[in-house]
């Protein structure tokens, strides 16, 4: 009866990324965050299996895959490895917007090297003093006949620097604020454009995170995603489909906590038997388990929304992304807290888990944010 299920090849997609993310990228799991490196193994195990960027249409070169097959995808890797979920996932924040608005010539040319592998794909709307407050930003396009020429600064970019494309947000009528706001496709190496240096962060080591700056960047005209003014609605529909792929991160990073924590209490003895035999023990774990599958099914209701460009999605896209990354939060603390004093430390991999789900309540709109969007988008 499989009314309420993924398909049977759902179920075979996540079975072959989990069996890729154990033998390729979870051995290289802990040396990308302690040494604050780019999961370069993981992206090469990505790109050979085509699962860096699942969801670029077959007609450009790419899998096709729907929005539940991208989520599982994020999911299985997150599981160990968050950062490394990150290729996936922001190669489609990056560039659904050139695939939600872009013209026919423009998706030709940058989703192609996506699809192929030879690039990433990386988004840029936050800026020093435009955070939560996006359309505030103050990053400018000015048209020059067949130009455009962007300056400003762009801050929290995941990926900046190993990404070779950007949508980047500029303000081209000030006067209309986000009606004012247009969309850019630019080129690392379009002439302006510089990267600052990486942040010292408390998770997700291994992507990195910094300042774009953009002085007197001058791009072909079009290169602009959709007609001037758009942007700033491209920008929020994106976001609409993308904290899915974040939702998905927070329930794999969970779900690989809980999954070492399951193995680690049968092991550990305390008072002549396993700790997994005592009751308050028993209760966390189930705890866990229950809200990580809550999460899950709430997600995979959203990716469902997300295929179909459902009137309620906006909601949808903000509650699982809320609630999964409020889960994870909590599913990994209380693995922590299952492992005692090895959980804390760097030995074993709770802690780094605990560590990479902080940003999920935090980037791609913080949970705060998404109460607000849900209350004004209540179905």
């Amino acid at each position: 009866f499989d009314l309420y299920r993924p398909s049977e090849e759902h179920d075979m997609l996540r079975e072959s990324v989990r069996a890729l993310a154990e033998a390729k990228i979870a051995p290289f799991a802990a040396a990308v965050d302690e040494e604050g490196r780019f999961p370069q193994e993981a992206l090469d195990a990505l790109v050979a299996n085509d699962l860096h960027a699942v969801h670029v249409p077959e007609a450009y070169g790419g899998a096709g895959a729907d929005a539940l097959a991208t989520v599982i995808v994020i999911e299985e890797v997150a599981r160990v490895c968050g950062s490394s979920s990150l290729i996936p996932a922001v190669n489609k924040l990056g560039s659904l917007p050139v695939i939600l608005s872009g013209s026919e010539e423009l998706k030709a040319r940058f989703l192609g090297p996506l699809a192929k592998g030879d690039a990433m794909f990386s988004y840029a709307l936050s800026e020093p003093d435009a955070g939560s407050d996006a359309a505030g930003m103050k990053t400018r396009a000015v048209r020059d006949g067949d130009t455009w020429v962007l300056d400003g600064v762009k801050r929290w970019i995941t990926n900046a620097g190993v990404s070779q494309y950007y949508t980047v947000m500029a303000v081209t009528d000030p006067d209309k604020r986000s009606k004012g706001i247009s969309a850019f496709v630019v080129d690392k190496d379009d002439e302006g454009v510089s990267f600052g240096a990486p942040e010292k962060k408390l998770g997700i080591k291994g992507s990195p995170t910094r300042e774009v700056y953009l002085d007197n960047v001058r791009i072909p005209a079009d290169r602009m995603i959709g007609a001037e003014g758009t942007g700033f609605a491209t920008a929020m529909k994106t976001l609409d489909h993308t904290r899915i792929t974040i939702a998905a991160q927070a329930i794999g990073i969970a779900q690989g906590a809980l999954d070492y924590a399951k193995g680690y209490v049968k092991e550990r003895k305390q008072f002549g038997k396993p700790i997994a035999d005592f009751q308050g023990v028993q209760f966390m774990l189930a705890d866990m388990a229950m809200k990580l599958e809550a999460a899950r099914q709430l997600t995979y209701a959203a990716a469902a929304r997300s295929e179909r460009v459902d009137g309620d999605l906006t909601f949808f896209g903000a509650a699982a992304k809320c609630f999964a990354s409020d889960v994870a939060m909590e599913v990994t603390t209380d693995a922590v807290q299952l492992l005692g004093g090895y959980g804390y430390t760097r030995d074993y991999p709770v802690e780094r888990m605990m560590r990479d789900a902080k940003i999920t309540q935090i980037y791609e709109g913080t949970n705060q944010v998404q109460r607000i969007v849900m209350a004004r988008n209540l179905p």
